[in-house]
């Protein structure tokens, strides 16, 4: 049985500080990401909407999502 090593996540919001990006940008370039490519939910007790948050994983993917992004814009960089 394959078991997930993940032991903790990066919120959106500390992703796009520590990037020095927006967090709208990050959810733009992230809408098609799955659970396999480091995306998750977190829900809280109260929280029906739930919190983008990253692996190591999804963090890499991230920075290549970003690096494309400012090739094709780089106005927008």
């Amino acid at each position: 049985m394959q078991r997930n090593k993940v032991h903790h996540v990066y919120t959106v919001d500390r992703l796009a500080r520590d990037l020095g990006v927006s967090e709208a940008l990050i959810q733009e370039l992230t809408l098609g990401l799955e659970p396999e490519d480091g995306v998750i939910w977190v829900y809280g007790a109260n929280d029906d909407d739930g919190i983008l948050a990253f692996t190591d994983e999804g963090i890499e993917e991230v920075k290549l999502l970003l690096e494309q992004y400012h090739r094709v814009s780089p106005s927008k960089a």
